[in-house]
């Protein structure tokens, strides 16, 4: 929960900015007439009256979801088609979310939770299954428009999955709001500390509980947060003394965070930052490993770099710490790569040759101001750590990131969102084929051109991180994988 005065200025911001026209008619798609007969897809219906959607704070709304199973065809004409699956049919409390995904984006993404009884009577939440994923009570609908391709959240997440605790499970949906069709987009749960998500208990006082469990991220300023006292590093290791890392707190929410809390979690930080910048940061007993799940930061590393996600390692860098009795390290999470897989034209988004860990030289040229925190220059400098990573791509690379698991995956993705007009559907609503946005780096001129292209994209840099990981044949990575094992 964000501080009082910080709530306060949001919300007069959203009061007066000249926008709030356009806002008031909660920002509907460029061709408001589309129109949706059935689909493959989940259809959500979201009713609000009217009502202006906030971004800083929540409004009551109605949510409806027909959801008949997969193959079967969904109908937004309930009367015509009565008797189909009602996944969810009740209220919700909803507001806009994202950074760059809400500010540069007129399709925006939203966050909600269900409700079992209305806002004005205490909005208490009850936890839900949607779309067959698992029961909670916060989701969050993605709104893909810079990334046209609209699979590279699901895709990174996807590449993800057999290695890490927990990745999100996300589902395409078509969304009509206040009965406008806004386009297509992801239903997808949300890193947080549910039940059938990351499983976190809430901390107390002292002991063992005051140890745990706490949901951190390395993010920008717009929300308290706690800074590092470590400065980001340029390659040549120079600290770029002008800029600071700073942690935002997610769970608890700093409000909900006693003194004793937060001085603790506050020290395990600055502790784990202390070993990784010592000269014996190496040592397995009193250097970074106690304090640091080392396999799944590496996994963290190589689904990032995989995907080549600017805004990794500095934005929505999610990790997390468990009670001392059961784990003591810090976990990493991924989350947001809708900038990822070759998408921006700026920091060198574009490329696939580079590492992403290495990329505040660049950052700090262009004037960046969020950097990455020193620990992950640190990290690749003990030859313990690098080859583990090395062994580990090699099990990724003859896993699910084998070019032809990876491509039929991408084929599937697409095959979704075509075979019954989804893709066409959204593009009627939001016509871009052939048109920049930001932060585009390639203009594709049709959806089957831009699939064509991440397919291409992805080919090449995982050919580029073979080689500079020394696996340069299938037949090296089945090799080197089978001496590993």
């Amino acid at each position: 929960m964000k501080s009082w005065w910080l709530m306060l200025a949001l919300v007069l911001a959203e009061l007066l900015l000249p926008s709030c026209g356009k806002q008031a008619k909660n920002f509907p798609p460029d061709n408001a007439g589309v129109r949706l007969d059935s689909t493959n897809l989940p259809i959500v219906w979201i009713e609000v009256g009217g009502d202006s959607i906030m971004r800083s704070e929540r409004i009551q709304a109605h949510m409806k979801i027909i959801h008949n199973g997969e193959d079967r065809l969904n109908y937004a004409d309930t009367v015509a088609h009565p008797g189909q699956h009602i996944d969810y049919d009740g209220l919700i409390s909803l507001r806009h979310r994202g950074n760059s995904t809400y500010n540069e984006s007129p399709k925006k993404p939203y966050s909600f939770r269900t409700l079992q009884e209305p806002l004005k009577h205490g909005g208490k939440k009850v936890a839900i299954s949607l779309l067959d994923m698992n029961r909670d009570n916060n989701w969050a609908l993605l709104a893909p428009y810079a990334d046209k391709s609209m699979m590279r959240d699901l895709l990174c997440y996807e590449i993800a999955r057999p290695w890490m605790e927990f990745v999100p499970e996300g589902r395409y949906c078509e969304l009509i709001l206040d009965g406008t069709y806004y386009g297509v987009y992801i239903l997808c749960e949300v890193v947080s500390k549910g039940r059938y998500r990351l499983d976190l208990q809430k901390p107390k006082d002292s002991g063992d509980a005051l140890t745990g469990d706490y949901l951190m991220e390395v993010d920008c300023n717009d929300d308290v947060t706690y800074m590092s006292k470590f400065h980001p590093i340029a390659n040549d290791g120079t600290p770029l003394k002008d800029y600071c890392i700073q942690f935002q707190y997610k769970s608890p929410d700093y409000d909900k965070l006693s003194k004793q809390q937060r001085r603790y979690i506050q020290n395990r930080i600055d502790q784990m930052e202390a070993a990784l910048a010592s000269a014996d940061f190496r040592n397995p007993a009193t250097g970074y490993r106690q304090y640091i799940d080392v396999q799944s930061f590496i996994d963290y590393q190589l689904v990032m770099e995989a995907c080549h996600n600017i805004d990794a390692y500095r934005l929505s860098g999610k990790f997390y710490k468990r009670r001392d009795s059961e784990d003591p390290r810090f976990k990493m999470v991924v989350w947001d790569a809708n900038q990822a897989f070759g998408n921006c034209n700026i920091r060198e988004g574009w490329r696939n040759d580079t590492w992403v860990y290495l990329s505040n030289d660049v950052m700090y040229q262009e004037g960046e101001k969020y950097l990455m925190p020193f620990w992950w220059q640190r990290l690749n400098e003990d030859p313990d750590y690098t080859s583990v990573l090395k062994a580990r791509w090699a099990e990724y690379r003859n896993s699910n990131l084998r070019e032809d698991r990876i491509m039929a995956t991408i084929d599937s993705l697409a095959t979704v969102l075509t075979s019954c007009g989804a893709e066409q559907r959204n593009s009627q609503a939001w016509p871009r084929w052939g048109v920049w946005v930001w932060p585009n780096k390639y203009v594709a001129t049709d959806f089957a051109d831009e699939v064509a292209h991440r397919k291409q994209w992805l080919l090449e840099r995982l050919a580029w991180m073979d080689e500079q990981l020394g696996l340069e044949t299938p037949e090296d990575r089945f090799s080197q994988l089978k001496t590993e094992n």
